[in-house]
């Protein structure tokens, strides 16, 4: 008897087993194309490095971690709120509000490290779990925070680049993510012996810079000790070797914290080299000079008669001090920055090819710099020019432009006459092999002759000019000074200016040309007497750093 209640015992639970069995086939069918035995994981792939020229890291990643929570496991929601408010040092009313009890899964925080993450695992909370990810690692702080821009989250919580180079190459940096495919039982434990696919992730590419660290810590310091010492709301300088373009420096103050960007406004991200229009001033003088002798409508040596004030229609056009000299010659209307003496150039230059020059520089267009966020700046169509905006734009006012234009084109007047396309990054690196970025001519523009003429001219510029500057001894420099009035609902408040100096050095074969910028200095309003010291000392900070001597 008793082993036939044994048997039927055996018999009920087989019959149970084909029971469920059947129930699985055939009303709940599975198979690894449903996804019901088949587990797929996202590999994510190493975002690339950044390096400067020197292979000088400004980017990398470090391990990081991303911190939820698991409300269904919250036995203590109280003392887990305590606890994590004091370790994380986030207000306990703020964690709070983020715990949902009915989630399955809360993201509290991205951003943990290996010592935090320690400290908090050492609680031993129930419900709280940790995510490996990667977090952008600078580490030479904040040096180059416009240059670099950063690293923040799309809405899928996947990285995305945001800004400067972030921005621009983030499909370079980002790579191509991998995943693992494992075949898993009813309870989602992989079956060892089962199916094991794996496609590995292709790390992002690193990029090599044009950037020299130590020039960028030469502008960085040079720009804030000027910041303090004329009381700008604003500070940039631009280092670029002129005959390719490759951008050597840029520095932007106030700038934010990479680290913790997201502390910081938007108006904090954007790179005013690129992202910001200005009146240049007197620093775009030399651009129409050039022009006219390019033209063979004026010589150096040619004079003019500086009698006064020159009238434009119902326009009274001055020079900055209101002294005139009479009879000068082209050089010295650049030397004593002549408004009236610019009109007259202009005048022989003509309208036409004004505005035909401006198209040549790119003024109006954007320079294709690599990075993100890059304007174009404005210039009025022609047919709203009237004869007072081709004068004043003879001397750098009513045209709006960026600092990398400008740059740009005063870079054509020294380099032998041809228009560059600036780049920042110097070499693409990946496991395929390396990628080399090559300067790039987008036109002609100047002759030699009328470069080395110019060049001249500017060295003159330098050497004569009003202001004795404490220079460098025995190397030859070139270069202008600029003071713009800033336009404020269409009138020019003559208590703001915007004050610059482009230089280039060694005259005879220039290896770099600086742009210092200075938005509205409180100490005084020329760029003769902010922005040209400056200019000075990095250049005396370049001729050491590079070993320049004279010839």
């Amino acid at each position: 008897m008793k082993t036939k209640l044994l048997f039927v015992g055996f018999l009920l639970i087989y019959a149970l087993i084909i029971a469920r069995l059947f129930y699985l086939q055939i009303f709940t069918p599975v198979s690894i194309d449903n996804g019901l035995y088949l587990k797929s994981r996202k590999i994510n792939p190493e975002r690339g490095k950044i390096y400067d020229t020197n292979m000088t890291p400004l980017v990398l990643n470090q391990n990081n971690y991303l911190l939820y929570l698991e409300p269904k496991k919250i036995e203590n929601k109280e003392k887990l709120i305590e606890s994590l408010s004091k370790t994380l040092k986030i207000e306990e009313a703020s964690m709070e509000a983020r715990i949902d009890m009915n989630k399955d899964w809360i993201s509290i925080t991205s951003r943990v490290s290996e010592e935090k993450k320690a400290e908090i695992e050492s609680l031993k909370i129930e419900g709280v779990g940790f995510q490996p990810q990667m977090k952008r690692y600078y580490p030479e702080a904040s040096l180059s925070a416009h240059l670099l821009g950063f690293v923040g989250k799309k809405a899928d919580g996947d990285d995305l680049g945001y800004f400067g180079i972030e921005g621009f190459y983030n499909l370079d940096l980002t790579g191509l993510p991998g995943v693992l495919d494992s075949e898993r039982d009813l309870f989602g434990r992989p079956i060892f012996v089962g199916v094991q696919n794996k496609v590995s992730a292709e790390n992002g590419r690193d990029l090599v810079l044009t950037i020299d660290k130590t020039i960028q810590e030469i502008s960085k310091k040079r720009i804030s000790e000027g910041l303090e010492r004329y009381r700008a709301k604003q500070g940039c300088i631009i280092v670029a070797n002129p005959n390719t373009m490759a951008i050597l420096s840029l520095v932007c103050l106030p700038d934010y914290d990479l680290d913790q960007y997201y502390s910081f406004t938007e108006s904090f991200f954007k790179n005013p080299v690129v992202s910001e229009v200005y009146e240049p001033g007197s620093i775009f003088k030399p651009l129409i000079v050039g022009a006219a002798i390019q033209e063979k409508k004026i010589r150096p040596q040619d004079t003019y008669n500086e009698e006064g004030p020159i009238k434009i229609g119902e326009y009274q056009i001055k020079t900055w001090d209101e002294k005139y000299e009479g009879e000068i010659t082209m050089t010295r209307i650049l030397e004593k920055s002549s408004n009236v003496g610019m009109v007259y150039i202009g005048e022989k230059l003509g309208r036409e090819n004004i505005y035909r020059y401006m198209d040549k520089f790119g003024f109006g267009k954007i320079t294709g710099i690599d990075l993100q966020g890059e304007v174009s700046g404005y210039i009025k169509p022609k047919s709203d020019w009237y004869p007072i905006d081709y004068s004043t734009a003879t001397f750098g006012q009513g045209i709006a432009v960026t600092p990398i234009q400008m740059i740009r084109a005063f870079a054509s007047l020294i380099n032998g006459g041809n228009l560059m396309k600036p780049y920042v990054v110097e070499k693409i690196l990946s496991k395929k092999g390396e990628i080399k970025i090559q300067p790039k001519i987008e036109r002609k523009i100047f002759s030699k002759t009328t470069s080395e003429v110019v060049k001249k001219m500017l060295v003159s510029t330098v050497e004569n000019a009003e202001v004795k500057w404490d220079r460098p001894k025995d190397i030859k420099i070139g270069g202008k000074t600029g003071t713009a009035q800033v336009a404020i609902q269409g009138h020019y408040d003559p208590s703001k200016t915007n004050a610059s100096f482009i230089g280039f050095l060694p005259a005879d074969k220039p290896e770099f040309i600086v742009l210092v910028m200075f938005k509205e200095p409180k100490t005084s309003q020329w760029g003769s007497e902010t922005a040209a010291p400056v200019f000075f000392e990095v250049a005396k900070d370049l001729i050491v750093y590079y070993g320049i001597t004279p010839n």
